[in-house]
């Protein structure tokens, strides 16, 4: 609707995660170093955990690219995990497209070690990767530690990724998940934005689409910073809802009011998930944001 207006090659605030719009936070590049460093070490459990939204997802498809690109990986992606999703193992073997119809539970695990086994008699590692893990129950978790025993001596044959958002560390702490807690080698908690950062991301986003990434005004990111928290995928929800605004009024750039105009009509419809409303002039986050000031 806005593309041509503003000057996109894209729109730059899309809810898919697409590594090539990926701005890269300091916390963004430790967890990128962290998932990276698990891999080329041939770790057997990585898992990296942050709130909705706050861009594991992307980081992981940024990682799927480089790994993909060297031929030497055999990936598996557990994407649709939730409370009752069925026997694991057949998600597993889904994942790397192998037949898992009408085999009992032994017959599933023979299946998946003699692929891994081929895999890496044939020089490939194998990577599974876990998403939304935090919805996978102790017993589940339990499970996937078993399938680590695949891996023989110090060959790594299998190496799995754990995604999730934080309640999945608090399910790792459980008594019952103690031995499988002393088999992640790496770990990290991706966090969100700051108000600086967010800066940053929303000028990055524009500036990949092709835009001017001075569209939106400083005091205008910080009012979406304000009601984002730093959120990546609330701060894109945010932000393209604002270009919609100002492409309807022809206003050339986004500024404060128009983003808490949006936020304040959002929110009453009962469709936005973002903070309340509040006044401002009390916490001095919007009028006294100066991303230059040293």
């Amino acid at each position: 609707m806005y593309e041509s207006f503003y000057g996109f090659k894209e729109k730059p605030f899309s809810l898919l995660p697409d590594p090539a719009f990926l701005y890269m936070s300091e916390k963004h590049r430790r967890a990128l170093a962290m998932l990276r460093y698990g891999i080329m070490n041939e770790a057997g459990f990585t898992v990296i955990t942050g709130e909705i939204g706050s861009g594991k997802t992307t980081l992981i498809r940024l990682l799927l690219n480089e790994i993909n690109s060297d031929y030497t990986t055999t990936v598996g992606i557990v994407s649709n995990t939730h409370r009752t999703f069925g026997e694991l193992l057949e998600w597993v073997l889904l994942a790397f497209k192998l037949e898992y119809r009408g085999k009992k539970k032994v017959e599933l695990y023979q299946t998946l070690a003699e692929f891994i086994a081929k895999e890496y008699s044939q020089g490939r590692r194998t990577v599974l990767i876990i998403d939304e893990a935090q919805n996978l129950d102790a017993e589940a978790l339990e499970e996937l530690r078993m399938l680590s025993n695949i891996n023989a001596d110090k060959n790594q044959l299998l190496q799995l990724i754990l995604s999730g958002q934080p309640a999945l560390q608090e399910i790792l702490r459980l008594p019952e998940l103690h031995q499988f807690a002393q088999r992640i080698a790496v770990a990290f908690n991706l966090k969100t934005l700051n108000l600086e950062e967010t800066w940053q991301y929303i000028r990055h986003r524009i500036q990949t689409a092709g835009g001017d990434p001075n569209l939106f005004d400083t005091k205008a990111c910080a009012a979406v910073y304000y009601y984002t928290r730093g959120t990546p995928r609330l701060i894109n929800v945010l932000c393209d809802t604002a270009l919609v605004y100002a492409f309807g009024e022809q206003k050339q750039r986004v500024d404060a009011d128009l983003v808490c105009e949006v936020v304040q009509e959002k929110v009453r419809e009962g469709i936005l998930p973002v903070v309340s409303d509040k006044d401002f002039s009390e916490t001095g986050v919007v009028h006294n944001f100066n991303p230059h000031k040293k």
